[in-house]
């Protein structure tokens, strides 16, 4: 590297090739150094080659002081602009007196004398300044009467010490005006020098922020985020944390408004939000390409406190899905034959597998809502339904499967039992209710079921009694949860943890909107209230109105 640094300072050669100066600045940098010390370019040339140059290279220009004013400009653009240190604000000398202590072996009269260095020099008829000629006449001088060695051993003389003096004094006039301005600027503001570190204290999001931007792809994760929360957001599936409702208007590119969405994970994202997104279409072919949309924090009611063990049970959840989610993904690549051809038997066990991960990640979403509804962090979305038709045809489902045992519903339904609850929530309560009591229904047995409208402390309510199967009215608590045993509900599921299980969860439901579900007796009475047909108009007017709002607020 020396060898060919010295071939490329060599007198007389000049590099005049932008080409050749960008392959030799890669190289080592002695001789990147010593090309770009040599190359000779037009103005167009360097403005063209600074920005193509490595970034230690570009330092090795702010040893030039004969680059085009071009060049000089891209490189303070680029942040090398240190080239040199600046002049002082002050006109000073460029020479300045310095005294000097006399030598060993000479002695003045006048210690205060100021003596300007001179040059060093062996012969003995070297002349003093004029200005002190005659101080040195009258001063005794002893350096003949030294010996030889002892004059050899004396310190000779630095060569030129005033240039060296002045830049000293330059970089000292620099500091000081540099710390004059600083001195100024906190006079003027009147308040004491910054803290260590404040930089970054100001730079911290303060608490108050609690709104967040992102996109997702297609399939509804979220490719972008802010800088702030990207680690925690990116990749997360939005429809995971939306309701059934949600997440088929989401399957329909429908926009979003005013969505619940509960996060889980790290302080800045973990929490109770609301989510508000637009669908967006390819421009071009029109595909849809994802949503682009807001999240806001949700009110903070400062008087509730989280139930603690809510709170262990939704941590624990969140703990257990990731790897059940692994387990579940590396079985459907194993039995869709992703990475190549799998034998018929590893497919056959991959997609058990996988239907046992599905299986229960329904579980523990169905104890990620309980938790949530018991502890009151989550309420049951707002609509308009009619649980006379939800009933009715749910029933009429139930009746099919039934008929194989000889069992089945006596039922007595009232029309135009509206609740204030959406069509998706009133369904998913129904069912957990009725495919409860049709799994324990014994072959041959008959169960009563009445719906009917009533009036309670001036409130109209709709009031749901069911007949408990004999399997049930036997059980002290029918609300506690139980082991479920394989293929005993057949085809009536009505949750992962058995009828008990799914009783309780749909009391959290009733209980969220105002109702009540309780056992009277040997019967299963659900109350919920109705809705009159001011708050029926009112409830369809909200709902058309948030449906037809387009954007992101």
């Amino acid at each position: 590297a020396a060898e060919r640094a010295q071939i490329v300072r060599e007198h007389g050669n000049r590099i005049r090739n932008p080409q050749l100066a960008a392959h030799l600045a890669e190289d080592e940098p002695a001789v990147a150094a010593a090309a770009l010390g040599t190359a000779r370019m037009a103005e167009n040339d360097w403005t063209a080659l600074i920005p193509r140059l490595p970034v230690r290279a570009r330092g090795f220009l702010r040893f030039r002081s004969d680059l085009p004013g071009g060049a000089v400009r891209l490189l303070d653009r680029l942040g090398v602009s240190d080239r040199a240190l600046p002049l002082p604000q002050m006109d000073e000398p460029l020479v300045l007196t310095k005294e000097i202590p006399p030598e060993p072996g000479q002695i003045s009269r006048h210690g205060d004398a100021v003596i300007m260095p001179f040059p060093a020099n062996d012969s003995a008829d070297v002349q003093p300044h004029e200005n002190i000629a005659s101080d040195a006449a009258d001063t005794p001088v002893e350096d003949e009467a030294l010996p030889a060695q002892a004059r050899d051993r004396e310190p000779r003389p630095v060569s030129e010490p005033g240039a060296i003096a002045a830049l000293v004094e330059r970089i000292e006039a620099f500091k000081r005006s540099r710390n004059e301005i600083r001195d100024a600027d906190t006079a003027d503001n009147g308040s004491a020098p910054p803290l260590p570190f404040v930089e970054l204290q100001d730079a911290q999001r303060p608490e108050g922020e609690d709104g967040l931007i992102f996109t997702t792809d297609g399939e509804g994760r979220i490719d972008w985020t802010e800088d702030r929360v990207a680690p925690m957001l990116r990749y997360l599936k939005l429809s995971d944390c939306l309701e059934r409702a949600e997440q088929l208007g989401m399957l329909q590119h429908l926009p979003l408004s005013t969505v619940p969405v509960t996060l889980e994970g790290a302080p800045q994202i973990s929490g109770d939000w609301y989510c508000d997104a637009a669908p967006r279409f390819d421009p071009i072919g029109g595909r849809f390409v994802g949503y682009t949309g807001r999240l806001r924090r949700a009110a903070q009611d400062d008087d509730a406190e989280g139930d603690p063990a809510s709170d262990r049970i939704r941590q624990l959840l969140h703990e257990l899905r990731t790897p059940v989610n692994a387990i579940q993904g590396f079985a459907e690549v194993i039995q869709q034959q992703l990475f190549g051809p799998v034998p018929h038997e590893y497919r056959a066990l991959a997609a058990g597998i996988a239907g046992d991960s599905a299986r229960m990640l329904a579980g523990f979403d169905e104890l990620d809502r309980l938790a949530k509804l018991e502890s009151g962090l989550r309420e049951l979305h707002g609509g308009e339904a009619d649980m006379s038709a939800v009933v009715t045809g749910q029933l009429g489902q139930l009746a099919a499967i039934l008929k194989s045992r000889d069992a089945g519903f006596a039922v007595k339904l009232a029309d135009g039992c509206k609740i204030a609850l959406a069509q998706a929530e009133a369904e998913t309560l129904s069912w957990r209710i009725l495919a409860a009591l049709a799994g324990a229904i014994a072959p041959s047995e008959t169960v009563h079921v009445k719906l009917a409208k009533k009036m309670a402390e001036g409130y109209a309510t709709m009031r749901l009694e069911c007949e408990l199967p004999t399997s049930l009215a036997r059980r002290e608590d029918i609300f506690a949860a139980e082991s479920q045993k394989a293929g005993s509900g057949g085809m009536l599921t009505p949750g992962s943890f058995g009828s008990g299980f799914a009783l309780r969860l749909a009391r959290a439901e009733a209980r969220s909107v105002g109702g009540e579900m309780e056992r009277i007796d040997d019967k299963l009475v659900l109350s919920l209230p109705l809705l009159t047909g001011s708050e029926a108009a009112d409830s369809a007017a909200t709902g058309a109105e948030e449906t037809a709002r387009p954007g992101v607020s």
